[in-house]
C-alpha cells in the first residue's frame, strides 16, 4: 500500500485513533471553503482504504449574495468524487441577541447533528483552535470552555459522533496542501468583516500575538489540551458527587455537604450533560445562595439560561423551561399518540389496569386540557375527593409544574391527570378492558405517577 503524504496520513491516523471501522458512515461538513474542501479530498482517497462510507452536506444560511452559488459549488464537487451530499437551508434570525454569528452557528449546529450518519467530520485546524480558545477566555470561560475543540468526540445516544482530523494542522499546511493537488474552494466574503469577533481575532490579534510570540496559536492549542485534561478531571468528580448525592435528582442535604466550588462544579455537568450551554457564574451563585437561605420545606425554582435549577422537598434538580404554550383544550377522539408541551401522550389498549374503555364509549365528550378552576378527583373508591392542589401536593409535584399537568376530562370530570393517575369512578375493574395512558413529557413532573 502507498505511503500517505503528512496530511492525509494524520487524517487517517485521526480516524484510526477516533475508532472509525469497516463500513462506518462519515459526513464531511461541507461548506466550499478551503479547510472543508481539503478534508473531503483527503476523505475521498481514504474510502477505499478504510472502507468506510462517505457523505457530505451543506448548511445554506441564506446571508450572503453568493449562497446559491456556493451550495452549486459543492454539489459540483460531490457529483466528481461520487459522494451523496445533502443541502440544508436555515432561516438565520439576523435580530438574535446573541448575534448573527451566535444565530447561525446555532441553526447549523441543529442541522447538522440531525445528519443519519455515525460521525461528522469537521475541517477545522489548529487556528480555529487557537480562536476559540482565546475568544471564550475573553468572554470568562472556564476550564470546559477553555478546553476548546475536542478532536473527537465519540456517538451519544441519537447523536453522530464528531472528528476533527486537521485539529493538528495549521491554516497554512491546509492551504498548500490545497494549492499542491490544484484544488478550488469558494471564499466568504463575512470571514473579512471585523465585525465579527472571531475575524477581528483571527485578523488583528492572533497575528500580533504571532508577531510577539512565535507559535502562539500552536501554544494556545497545547492549553486547551491541557485545559480538557483538567475538565475530564472535573467530570469524574462531577460524576462521583452526584452519585454520592443521590443521583440525577440532588439530595439536597448531601449537595450542600460539598463545597461551593463542587456545587458549582457538579451543577455545570449536569448542565451540559443535558445539552445546554455553561450557565453563568451570577446565576450559579444565585443559585447556591438559595439553597442555603431557603427554608427545606419551601421550594424554588431559578433560570440558568435555557435551563431551570429547581429545589422542592428535599429534591434539586435541573429541567428545561418549559413554555404554556399549547397547553389549550382539544377534543380526544381515541388517538393513539397526542402531543402535549414538546411531548406526547400515548393511548394503548390494556386489561384491568387504566381507564375503563366502556366508560370512554359511553361518555358524550372527551377532552384533553390543563386543570381548571375547582377541579377535584377521587383517586380511590369510597375515599373523599381532593382539590387539585392536595393532590399535587400529595403527589410531590411543585407549584411551578402542576399547570404543565395534561387532564383527560370525560363529560366534565376529571378522570385522568399526568402525573397523579386515574380517579376512582373511571379506573378499568380488574376483568375489564382498558385504556392506558402513558404520559412522556418535555419536563418529568418531579411527583412523578
Amino acid at each position: 500500500m502507498a505511503v500517505l503524504a503528512p496530511l492525509p496520513a494524520q487524517v487517517q491516523r485521526a480516524l484510526v485513533q477516533a475508532g472509525v471501522t469497516e463500513g462506518s458512515r462519515l459526513c464531511c461538513a461541507l461548506s466550499g471553503g478551503v479547510d472543508s474542501r481539503v478534508l473531503l479530498h483527503i476523505l475521498t482517497g481514504l474510502r477505499a482504504r478504510l472502507s468506510f462510507q462517505l457523505t457530505a452536506v451543506h448548511v445554506h444560511h441564506g446571508l450572503s449574495p453568493h449562497a446559491d452559488a456556493w451550495a452549486a459549488f459543492c454539489r459540483e464537487l460531490c457529483v466528481a468524487a461520487g459522494v451523496r451530499l445533502t443541502v440544508h437551508r436555515v432561516d438565520v434570525a439576523r435580530d438574535d441577541p446573541a448575534g448573527l454569528e451566535a444565530a447561525a452557528r446555532r441553526a447549523r449546529h441543529r442541522v447538522l447533528m440531525a445528519s443519519e450518519c455515525d460521525w461528522l467530520v469537521f475541517g477545522h485546524h489548529a487556528d480555529d483552535q487557537a480562536e476559540t480558545v482565546l475568544f471564550r477566555l475573553l468572554r470568562g470561560a472556564g476550564v470546559r470552555g477553555a478546553a476548546g475543540m475536542a478532536a473527537w468526540e465519540a456517538p451519544a445516544g441519537q447523536q453522530p459522533g464528531r472528528l476533527r482530523p486537521l485539529l493538528d494542522s495549521r491554516r497554512a499546511e491546509i492551504e498548500a496542501y490545497a494549492r499542491e493537488h490544484g484544488l478550488q474552494w469558494v471564499e466568504d466574503e463575512s470571514n473579512e468583516d471585523r465585525r465579527y469577533t472571531r475575524n477581528d481575532l483571527r485578523h488583528r490579534l492572533l497575528p500580533a500575538m504571532e508577531e510577539g510570540f512565535p507559535g502562539a496559536a500552536r501554544t494556545l492549542a497545547r492549553a486547551a489540551a491541557n485545559f480538557r485534561e483538567a475538565s475530564v478531571l472535573l467530570d469524574e468528580l462531577a460524576a462521583m458527587d452526584e452519585a454520592a448525592c443521590g443521583g440525577q435528582s440532588l439530595e439536597r442535604a448531601q449537595l450542600l455537604r460539598l463545597s461551593e466550588a463542587r456545587c458549582a462544579n457538579l451543577l455545570r455537568w449536569q448542565a451540559g450533560r443535558l445539552g445546554a450551554e455553561m450557565p453563568a457564574r451570577a446565576r450559579l451563585l444565585e443559585v447556591l445562595r438559595q439553597l442555603h437561605g431557603v427554608e427545606a420545606a419551601r421550594g424554588f425554582r431559578v433560570a440558568l439560561g435555557a435551563l431551570d435549577c429547581c429545589c422542592y422537598r428535599g429534591k434539586v434538580w435541573l429541567e428545561p423551561s418549559a413554555s404554556l404554550a399549547g397547553a389549550t383544550a382539544r377534543a380526544w377522539a381515541g388517538e393513539a399518540e397526542v402531543p402535549w408541551l414538546g411531548g406526547v401522550l400515548r393511548f394503548s389498549p390494556a386489561r384491568g389496569e387504566g381507564l375503563s374503555a366502556a366508560r370512554l364509549q359511553a361518555a358524550q365528550a372527551l377532552r384533553l386540557l390543563p386543570r381548571w378552576p375547582g377541579m377535584r378527583m377521587r383517586l380511590v373508591a369510597g375515599r373523599p375527593s381532593r382539590s387539585f392542589k392536595n393532590l399535587c401536593q400529595e403527589a410531590g409535584i411543585p407549584v411551578w409544574q402542576r399547570e404543565r399537568l395534561p387532564v383527560l376530562q370525560v363529560d366534565g370530570y376529571a378522570a385522568w391527570v399526568g402525573g397523579i393517575g386515574t380517579a376512582a369512578e373511571f379506573a378499568a375493574a380488574a376483568d375489564e378492558d382498558a385504556v392506558a395512558v402513558e404520559w412522556l413529557p418535555l419536563v418529568p413532573p418531579a411527583g412523578g405517577g
